[in-house]
């Protein structure tokens, strides 16, 4: 059996106010061909379909061609899990009508399913065009604090997200102890996969693509060793950056097919190839996503970016651009100069961060800056400087607004107004 394992598509995403719908086109096109031309059996999606919980008519376009080319295609079934970012009750709206395509949605935690009783949606046992039975998927979503956290009164933030750790390890094991009673109610060695959009301890991430922000100085890291060891096959999402969970050839991230900034701009895109069999054991394999947008930052004093951006010119480049100005004249017209240097080409500036200014003026922003140059902990920063709090304070107290950023984004509703 060939499963494809992605994630974190983000279907909508924006980099600094340029949309991005060609790209996800592109990818999502080129996907479908992959599926086609290497045979796969299961196409795995861990999270994160859409970048917002309401999104466009466009995305929603894009999303549902694919799901009718896949309906169409030689792929026996297609899994989707909701991420942080989606709205399950968007994804899960229609789940019946897609089933029938094979196009299995788990958007979050079923509030009827009893993950070790006989009824548990999350738990997949999908079979061949024989109606044999070929694979159990335990199909975890992104599992919010009010799905496997119980709510004492007067407890710490520590407190709260020790216990959500605790709480998603809890129910791995529940979801794969039915996926146990299951297989051996099938009496067949039937191989089992579980999905899962979270962030485990050790994982790697990149700045500006979204994740860093909110979790690096945070406890809400779940162990690598939580997931049972019955799991042929650990295909999560949410990390951007591909990587092994425990060095582990079978626990994976696949990380976004996009780079989600240009801080991930050089690293490579892939989805992952799996091979099960019953007789040795799973062979994972990178596929490589093609660079469908040139995305390049570029750094330096003024004569460094200029002689760059010329022989981007010379190339006839198409490239997104962010600026990094470190030289040491102070240029205040380096928005305007940039303007000229791109002039009749097809290369585009969405970013400029002038470091310069930038370390000069701290109570303003200058007319070279926007709010897209700094994150929020940069904003939090900012204030803690104006108001001159000691250094000694200030990593304990970015260490607390982290987490208060954290515990509101995890317990906001996520359901499209």
């Amino acid at each position: 059996m060939k499963i494809i394992h992605t994630s974190d598509w983000h279907i909508g995403h924006s980099l600094y106010g340029r949309k991005r719908y060609e790209e996800f086109e592109a990818f999502l096109e080129w996907l479908a061909v992959l599926v086609e031309s290497e045979r796969v059996d299961v196409l795995l999606v861990a999270g994160d379909v859409f970048d917002s919980s309401a999104p466009s008519h466009k995305a929603q376009e894009l999303y549902y061609r694919f799901l009718w080319s896949m309906a169409r295609s030689d792929c026996g079934h297609v899994v989707i899990t909701g991420g942080n970012h989606d709205s399950p009750s968007f994804l899960n709206a229609p789940r019946e009508l897609l089933r029938a395509l094979n196009v299995h949605v788990v958007g979050s935690v079923s509030e009827e399913s009893d993950p070790g009783g006989a009824d548990c949606p999350d738990v997949l046992v999908l079979s061949d065009a024989g109606g044999r039975a070929e694979l159990i998927v335990c199909a975890v979503p992104y599992l919010r604090d009010r799905d496997v956290r119980r709510v004492d009164a007067g407890e710490s933030l520590q407190d709260k997200q020790l216990k959500l750790v605790e709480g998603i390890g809890v129910h791995y094991q529940r979801v794969c102890q039915r996926a146990i009673q299951i297989r051996e109610k099938l009496r067949g060695d039937i191989p089992i996969v579980a999905m899962g959009h979270l962030f485990t301890a050790g994982g790697r991430c990149v700045d500006g693509d979204g994740v860093r922000q909110i979790y690096v100085g945070s406890l809400a890291h779940v162990g690598w060793d939580v997931f049972p060891e019955c799991i042929d096959y650990l295909a999560l999402g949410h990390l951007h950056v591909p990587q092994m969970v425990g060095n582990l050839q079978t626990r994976r991230y696949c990380g976004s097919p996009l780079p989600m900034g240009f801080g991930s701009a050089m690293q490579e895109n892939y989805v992952l190839s799996v091979e099960l069999d019953v007789h040795s054991p799973p062979r994972v394999t990178p596929i490589p996503v093609p660079k469908f947008q040139a995305l390049q930052s570029i750094s330096g004093n003024w004569k460094d970016i200029s002689r760059h951006i010329e022989q981007l010119r010379a190339d006839n480049s198409n490239a997104w651009l962010e600026i990094v100005y470190d030289g040491d004249e102070i240029i205040s017209d380096l928005r305007q100069r940039l303007e000229r240097a791109v002039t009749d080409t097809d290369l585009e500036v969405l970013r400029i961060k002038n470091n310069r200014v930038m370390e000069r003026i701290i109570k303003r922003m200058s007319v070279d800056e926007t709010l897209d140059n700094l994150d929020d902990g940069d904003v939090f920063n900012r204030c803690l400087e104006v108001h001159n709090i000691p250094l000694v304070q200030r990593q304990e107290l970015l260490a607390t607004y982290r987490d208060a950023v954290l515990s509101t984004r995890e317990d906001e509703e996520t359901y499209p107004l």
